[in-house]
């Protein structure tokens, strides 16, 4: 390709932290929140995040086609590319409509079903993720310098797990986690669990329901670069570019014991 993976690493975490700006922008009024078809919220955080973040890819990459979550629920799929940008503009709009701060803007880029670049921007807590390969991983808060991050192995104590906030399948978790000695269970909004996982602040993050790819996309990218795995509950590789771009459950992994 005719574009390095840094570089294009280093255009999504411009076009991340912009987003993130004009995010805590509107999280500090009071905005309004409506819902879309499938009953999901959606603010003004989103729309505004959208039209940032695809305005700079689309000028920094414009051979690079975008599914981003409101653009594709207002015209739908573009086609189909081996190559492609994953986007949320606002992940966890439900934390962002609670302001507890545990939301964050998403930018992946897909090739040949893969997610070999990622970032994850949570403009409320000044914490980005990012990584575009193996050993990549960092985490930066603010306006520091990018730290190299690397996911740890369970304690033999038992597993830290971390869990959705707004969407735990309480049933379904519990009946999972009967085969793993716990340690310890944290709670968190959105896809900033993958960066805790990254970090070595957890070990293992289940999630039983349908998401979207651009849900999980840049948090794999990340995870996988500190030496984590995502997969689908039978154990397969987590794939992207599947039809309507859903995921039915997955599990997000630190490093095997």
């Amino acid at each position: 390709m005719s574009e390095s993976r840094e570089h294009l690493l280093e255009v999504a975490r411009r076009a991340a932290v912009a987003a993130g700006e004009a995010i805590l922008e509107v999280y500090a009024t009071a905005f309004d929140v409506q819902h879309k078809t499938d009953n999901t919220p959606v603010c003004e955080g989103d729309l505004a995040s959208e039209r940032i973040i695809c305005s700079m890819l689309s000028q920094a990459c414009p051979d690079i086609p975008i599914a981003s979550e409101e653009l594709v629920a207002a015209e739908g799929l573009p086609p189909w590319a081996a190559r492609f940008w994953l986007v949320d503009p606002l992940d966890g709009t439900k934390e962002f409509i609670a302001r507890n701060g545990e939301f964050a803007v998403l930018i992946a880029l897909i090739e040949d079903g893969t997610p070999v670049l990622g970032v994850i921007h949570g403009p409320a807590l000044g914490v980005t993720y990012a990584a575009c390969g193996p050993g990549s991983a960092t985490r930066q808060y603010c306006s520091g310098t990018p730290e190299p991050i690397r996911a740890g192995t369970p304690s033999p104590d038992g597993i830290v797990v971390i869990h959705s906030r707004s969407h735990e399948n309480s049933r379904r978790l519990a009946e999972f986690l009967q085969s793993y000695p716990v340690r310890e269970r944290k709670k968190c909004g959105s896809a900033l669990k993958f960066g805790a996982i990254a970090a070595g602040g957890a070990d293992f993050y289940p999630r039983f329901g349908t998401t979207m790819e651009w849900d999980t996309a840049a948090g794999q990218a990340v995870l996988e670069a500190a030496g984590g795995r995502v997969e689908t509950l039978s154990g397969a590789p987590l794939r992207y570019g599947k039809p309507g771009l859903k995921n039915e459950g997955f599990l997000a992994w630190g490093r095997r014991p």
